[in-house]
């Protein structure tokens, strides 16, 4: 076993989160590690899939106040690496005229001056083929929405942060964690040393916290995704103007369904209880940071997260309010992990 490897920070998970949080600590010249315990790329965590969804459509709007620098962002990735990240497609939302949820959508969409479109029953079928808009519902369309493909994005900001001198180490499951002023991190394959770590985990989050005294209220949900055959292929293709699309609610399901016009494939994704992401620093141990919970919705996140979780661990004003994010919202629900 090696012992002995030193750097600035530590970052443990290689997903689309910490890679980028990665890239940004290699940025500001810190000596940066990414941890990963599989082999790269692998598809047992949260990153993986050929697409993802990226949207300023929010009921909140502080996620679509965060989107808009995520989305400059992803874009200067794409020019720094030469690479196609980001195809634009829109996003069609579709929910009861009347609903609570229809309704936030709509307005935060206005209220931030995101380019869109408003539809109706007249109009729709002009606008979106081979789609029906079911009585009593109303149609609204993020235009600066569209697909990131997942797997190239996150093999291409690992790619810029070991150009920029980061070291990636997978298939190197992280068996321990000691606080303390310099932080040591033990490996199936070495011991490294830190003055900081950060835990982008995924599901795995709880079982490294652990190690700090510390446990989140992050439930594990497997998502499963359907796929119809089209009839006629093409059908339902982004050259045909099909977009990504998301329904606020309806009677079989009181989650939101989305979709879009790619191939995807199940994934991990870690819940909060609220749905809000979780970014923090460790209550006990200042030089330990962590990113989890993004719930299904963070890939598109990535670059802004990444951001957040850097201004966090070198002790910089973070760029957005993380009071939404922060774990105080759940002192009834975290725990000791001693």
């Amino acid at each position: 076993m090696s012992t002995n490897w030193e750097y600035d920070c530590i970052v443990i998970g290689a997903g689309v989160q910490g890679s980028f949080t990665a890239y940004q600590l290699a940025e500001k010249k810190q000596k940066t590690l990414l941890l990963e315990q599989f082999i790269l790329p692998h598809t047992r965590g949260s990153s993986h899939g050929q697409t993802r969804i990226i949207r300023k459509a929010y009921e909140q709007g502080f996620y679509t106040h965060m989107m808009e620098e995520s989305y400059e962002l992803w874009a200067q990735l794409e020019r720094e690496a030469g690479v196609k990240l980001y195809r634009q497609t829109g996003l069609l939302v579709m929910g009861p005229e009347d609903s609570q949820s229809y309704q936030l959508y709509k307005n935060n969409l206005q209220k931030n001056k995101v380019p869109m479109a408003i539809l109706n029953r007249d109009n729709f079928s002009q606008h979106i083929p081979n789609v029906n808009l079911a009585v009593g519902d109303g149609a609204v369309v993020d235009i600066t929405a569209g697909v990131l493909y997942a797997d190239r994005a996150l093999k291409t900001v690992q790619g810029q942060f070991e150009k920029m001198g980061g070291v990636i180490r997978d298939n190197e499951k992280v068996t321990d964690i000691k606080s303390g002023p310099v932080v040591t991190v033990s490996t199936s394959a070495g011991v490294y040393r830190a003055k900081s770590v950060v835990i982008t985990a995924g599901p795995w989050a709880n079982r490294l916290l652990a190690h700090t005294g510390l446990q989140l209220p992050l439930k594990v949900v497997k998502m499963n995704v359907y796929y119809w055959k089209e009839k006629v292929p093409g059908t339902y293709d982004v050259k045909q103007r099909f977009p990504c699309f998301l329904l606020t609610e309806c009677e079989e399901t009181k989650y939101h369904i989305y979709g879009l016009p790619s191939n995807e494939y199940p994934g991990l994704m870690k819940m909060t209880p609220d749905q809000h992401f979780v970014l923090d620093r460790h209550p006990s141990h200042s030089n330990i940071v962590f990113g989890a919970g993004f719930s299904g919705h963070g890939f598109k996140f990535g670059p802004i997260i990444g951001k957040l979780l850097c201004e966090l661990i070198l002790g910089e004003v973070p760029s957005y309010d993380l009071s939404p994010f922060r774990i105080r919202r759940f002192q009834d629900q975290t725990k000791s992990a001693l």
